[in-house]
């Protein structure tokens, strides 16, 4: 019988439903392999701080260390040492490190990470790319793998990440059979799909910041770099250098990414077809604007409408 043994690192503020969460998972995993006869077991261990302060290099070598989410922004924002250097000695045994949501800026303080991809929490995609500039992130994926590093991005991705290992451990056959049981969907589907554009803010800068303010007011007229650089008191290449440090975009992607939110918001809170709306928020050419909306969201507008909208008041 293969037997493995998984970590779950119960940091400080972490979600203890994603915590526990894990254990119940990988439980109910046992359970659709004993009633299958495939020989494979799994068995949880919630490390605390303090049993990783205990750990040396004597300590077991787990499978996989598990990563959860959480709430607070103080358990991830600077590096801490004692989970860093047991989630090195893991991984130099072997160990696949595994996180969701903001798990990974754990694993990122590592440097294990640098030369792979990751996921996060959408949100929290800006603060991510400041901490970790030289890590490659893609937040439009629920999920990551890359074989001894897998990352989820989500508050509740770490469901997704439980049923990706039970799959590298088991089969196919017994992630159907949890999917059934617990009832959710294992089929493809990206994080972008849940993504709402944020803009930043807080950076500072006034000049961009009337730049932006004017925007949210005026998304649906054309806009001329030109004419935001002289509402900005700028030359148009200092205007441009700028706004991309302080958003992280250009005018023109700054541009399209409010519209396209102002389309996802119309399409879940109204009936109005989508010609009607790509007018409304600033397209000339409908074609145009559901392309950019497609590209952006990963869906089609009405597969848009009919995955988030189950009811509209007529």
């Amino acid at each position: 019988m293969k037997h493995y043994q998984i970590a779950v690192i119960a940091y400080p503020y972490s979600l203890l439903s994603a915590v526990h969460g894990f254990s119940e998972t990988f439980e109910l995993a046992n359970e659709a392999c004993e009633e299958t006869d495939l020989d494979v077991r799994i068995t949880t261990h919630i490390l605390s701080e303090t049993d990783l302060l205990k750990a040396t290099s004597k300590a077991p070598h787990y499978h996989a260390v598990l990563l959860s989410p959480t709430l607070e922004k103080a358990s991830y924002s600077s590096n801490n040492e004692v989970i860093t250097d047991f989630l090195i000695t893991q991984h130099q045994q072997g160990t696949i490190l595994c996180s969701a949501c903001a798990g990974a800026f754990f694993l990122a303080y590592t440097g294990l990470t640098e030369k792979r991809i990751m996921t996060t929490h959408w949100a929290l995609e800006n603060s991510f790319k400041e901490r970790f500039p030289k890590q490659a992130v893609d937040t439009s994926k629920i999920l990551i793998n890359q074989g001894d590093i897998i990352s989820a991005g989500g508050m509740m991705s770490w469901m997704d990440l439980a049923m990706e290992l039970i799959q590298a451990l088991t089969n196919a056959n017994i992630v159907r059979q949890l999917s059934k049981t617990l009832v959710i969907d294992t089929g493809k589907r990206e994080q972008r799909y849940y993504q709402q554009f944020q803009p930043n803010f807080d950076h500072g800068d006034t000049a961009i910041l009337t730049v932006q303010h004017y925007l949210q007011g005026h998304f649906n007229e054309q806009q001329r770099t030109t004419n935001m650089a002289t509402l900005a008191k700028l030359t148009p290449r200092t205007f441009l250098r700028r706004f991309a440090k302080c958003t992280g975009l250009n005018p023109n992607e700054y541009l399209q990414r409010i519209r396209i939110q102002v389309a996802c918001d119309t399409l879940e809170q109204t009936t109005l077809p989508f010609e009607s709306i790509a007018l409304q928020v600033g397209y000339e050419d409908v074609g145009s604007c559901r392309k950019a909306f497609q590209k952006i969201m990963g869906l089609t507008p009405s597969a848009f409408r009919q995955r988030f909208v189950s009811s509209i008041s007529q």
